[in-house]
């Protein structure tokens, strides 16, 4: 079977134009010519120009195509397994770009305008837009969620490891206030508790002992606040919960 340049031109998805130049440039002739002249493309033709198009697809240039295919060390099965090989690992670039562009979106959804990279150096496992439409299902109407929507679209990225470095301090001193043995309802333990509620109204929202209260609540009733803070040290949801309701009855 043979085909003429614009039969294999179609069947390629290239142009008549791109055969004539491959041609050219000696990287792909045609293995037979009419009596007229014209191009004739046979099996081994299509087969060399569908690995031209591969090698071309993962950003060879047409030069170094033409060494990889021209090795007379490389046989057929040679090339597809370097072909295999190479797509392996473009797949997996792209399947990294599709993670950062998912991360992103969900990122927008949270309000946080930061790089995938920053994200990563931020938050770390932690993925701030994995609940955004949980979030904005069960506060999107408050005055509250739509504040920290706009806030937090405000921060960069060094605003952001400030945020993360104030709640990691709070919640070590608390950790180490609760190990000491002091109860909840301690001065130390009630100080940190309103550290606390500062830190939400500073950053997010004005965060009252009502919502405070809240919050406390949920870090012990959801698993997933609570082991937040339990992996800090076990116990801790709670202990934050009665702090802050002590801190409340205190103001």
């Amino acid at each position: 079977m043979s085909w003429s340049a614009g039969q294999l031109a179609k069947l390629a998805g290239v142009t008549v134009r791109t055969l004539h130049h491959y041609d050219a440039i000696g990287l792909l002739s045609p293995s037979e010519r009419t009596r007229a002249g014209y191009r004739r493309y046979g099996a081994g033709d299509a087969e060399r120009l569908h690995r031209i198009l591969v090698y071309r697809e993962l950003g060879f240039d047409l030069a170094r195509i033409a060494v990889i295919l021209d090795d007379p060390d490389a046989d057929a099965l040679s090339h597809l397994r370097c072909q295999h090989a190479l797509l392996e690992e473009e797949v997996r670039r792209l399947n990294g770009m599709i993670r950062g562009v998912e991360a992103l979106m969900k990122a927008k959804k949270t309000g946080v305008n930061l790089t995938p990279g920053e994200m990563r150096e931020v938050f770390g496992s932690f993925e701030p837009g994995k609940y955004a439409e949980e979030a904005e299902q069960r506060w999107g109407n408050t005055d509250a969620y739509r504040e920290s929507q706009r806030r937090a679209s405000k921060y960069d990225r060094k605003q952001w490891l400030e945020i993360r470095a104030a709640a990691e301090r709070i919640n070590r001193e608390l950790a180490a206030v609760m190990a000491s043995g002091a109860a909840a309802d301690s001065a130390a333990a009630m100080d940190l508790a309103e550290q606390h509620r500062q830190h939400i109204s500073r950053w997010f929202y004005e965060c009252t002992s009502e919502i405070h209260i809240g919050l406390g609540s949920m870090y012990v009733a959801d698993p997933r606040f609570a082991q937040t803070y339990d992996t800090i040290a076990p116990g801790l949801s709670g202990y934050l919960r009665d702090a802050i309701i002590a801190n409340a009855e205190r103001a």
